[in-house]
């Protein structure tokens, strides 16, 4: 089965699914590491990370939504240059709400909360892009075996 016609029919649910276990292993991962990095109990960085992780999906969702109208009424199509903006926007937009809260959780300055937030982008890009090839090769395998044994039963 092509990789295409795989992508082209995720459900909601599915992608429901590929998000929660995004945040998921992104939460299991950043919580102890910042609460070593910052000298703060696993529970006030695994709240934190928790409070990062609801507001990057509500964000996403809403940033998306957004942009798709920007594009309808624009008529830009999505090439890289689109793609980077898209990348860059959204970013911003998350550091607009991710900072001050950080700030106010750690008790620490805007700056000190800024720097945090660039050392959690540098950590997301190259986790982004390892989560999604990974979960594009493990669906693509899934659905190549569940395509196999239907045609085996048939």
């Amino acid at each position: 089965m092509k990789q295409s016609n795989i992508v082209a029919r995720r459900s909601m649910k599915e992608r429901v699914f590929h998000a929660t276990l995004f945040e998921l292993i992104a939460v299991v991962v950043c919580a102890p590491l910042l609460a070593w990095a910052m000298g703060k109990s696993l529970a006030h960085m695994g709240a934190l990370t928790l409070m990062f992780s609801a507001i990057a999906m509500l964000w996403n969702m809403i940033f998306n939504i957004l942009f798709d109208a920007a594009q309808r009424r624009m008529g830009f199509e999505r090439g890289l240059w689109a793609r980077i903006s898209h990348a860059l926007l959204f970013e911003a937009g998350l550091i607009l709400v991710l900072v001050p809260l950080a700030a106010w959780w750690l008790s620490i300055s805007l700056v000190a909360a800024f720097f945090l937030d660039i050392g959690l982008i540098l950590f997301f890009l190259p986790y982004t892009l390892g989560y999604n090839l990974a979960y594009d090769k493990l669906r693509e395998r899934y659905f190549s075996r569940r395509q196999d044994r239907t045609l085996a039963c048939s």
